[in-house]
């Protein structure tokens, strides 16, 4: 199948996580040395990056290398898909659509989490006439990409009130200049997602704005979104995949448990990258489960979802299919 970014932006994709659980003894003396590229994200910070910065993949032959940055899920996958990269990051629908079109991709762990504490939420100006979900059917929002996750939490948010789900109109503006977009009047609600944090602590911190809606509100408590490996990656690389996913989540413990302290990385992050390291302030977690879990719920929600909305044949996925679990994942 040729994959273009056309289609990765029509389809959206998913991926899902691993029960992370202490690192076998065994991994450790198999491990060799494997380079993981990937994109980051502006603003900022996956497991994997933290794991990474708090040396947890050491000794165990892992190698990230941060190629560039993608300006959302769908980028990410496309990425993943042509090989440029060797993992992807992307909300669970975008992983779900790539995977029903033909890419051979894999879940690895949540990216993130959406609960009562990390969101997404849609912004207005204080004086907007904009009061509820109802109230965006023919406003333009700003997302920061079509096809992933801000994209489908508006779909939903309007179908829960007996809308259109393309009643709103979606433009993409990078996050950081989402605040300023908003500001002067170029969309009527800006939405940030639950990875841009820091974007909006910024925001809500210079006034003047108020929340309307957030995605917590309209899906629940469920994984955001998942960091996406490719099968023969696994296939090639059993150890590292497992170390790589397993350390991952060891780090989103920590920085639940060392909030703080994980906010002091994040700037450092940042202010490697050239990027705002005083943001960091603003961030608010990654908003996983104990050893960053995926539930076959994280999954099957969306794909009941794409099949009642005729984006996915019914019964051609489900969570077992899309989620990386070692000893149940049929890799090859």
């Amino acid at each position: 199948m040729t994959i273009t970014r056309r289609s990765l932006l029509l389809r959206a994709p998913i991926a899902v996580g691993i029960i992370a659980a202490g690192l076998p003894t065994i991994a450790r003396s198999q491990a060799a040395s494997v380079k993981i590229r990937y994109l980051a994200g502006r603003g900022g910070i996956s497991p994997h990056e933290l794991a990474d910065a708090l040396g947890y993949f050491k000794g165990l032959g892992i190698e990230l290398e941060n190629v560039g940055y993608a300006g959302g899920g769908p980028e990410s996958l496309f990425a993943l898909a042509s090989g440029s990269v060797d993992l992807g990051s992307a909300a669970t629908p975008a992983v779900i659509n790539s995977i029903a079109g033909g890419n051979d991709f894999i879940a690895a762990y949540p990216s993130n989490g959406i609960n009562k504490d990390v969101k997404s939420v849609f912004y207005v100006l204080e004086d907007s006439p904009i009061k509820s979900i109802a109230d965006i059917a023919g406003k333009t929002i700003s997302v920061n990409t079509l096809g992933a996750h801000l994209d489908y939490t508006v779909r939903e948010a309007l179908h829960s009130v007996g809308l259109p789900p393309d009643a709103a109109k979606l433009v993409v503006v990078p996050g950081p200049q989402l605040e300023q977009t908003l500001r002067s009047r170029q969309v009527d609600v800006a939405g940030l997602g639950y990875w841009q944090a820091t974007f909006a602590g910024a925001l809500v911190s210079n006034g003047g704005v108020r929340g309307v809606f957030n995605d917590t509100d309209v899906l629940g408590e469920i994984a955001g979104g998942f960091v996406v490996l490719r099968r023969d990656f696994i296939a090639a690389n059993p150890d590292a995949a497992r170390n790589f996913v397993e350390q991952s989540a060891r780090a989103a413990d920590w920085s639940r448990q060392n909030p703080d302290e994980a906010r002091k990385v994040l700037a450092d992050v940042l202010n490697k990258r050239g990027e705002n390291g005083d943001l960091a302030r603003y961030w608010t977690g990654f908003g996983l489960r104990e050893k960053a879990v995926a539930t076959d719920h994280d999954v099957d929600f969306w794909v009941s979802i794409l099949e009642r909305d005729g984006r996915l044949p019914k019964g051609k996925l489900k969570a077992a299919d899309i989620l990386y679990r070692p000893g149940e994942t049929k890799i090859n």
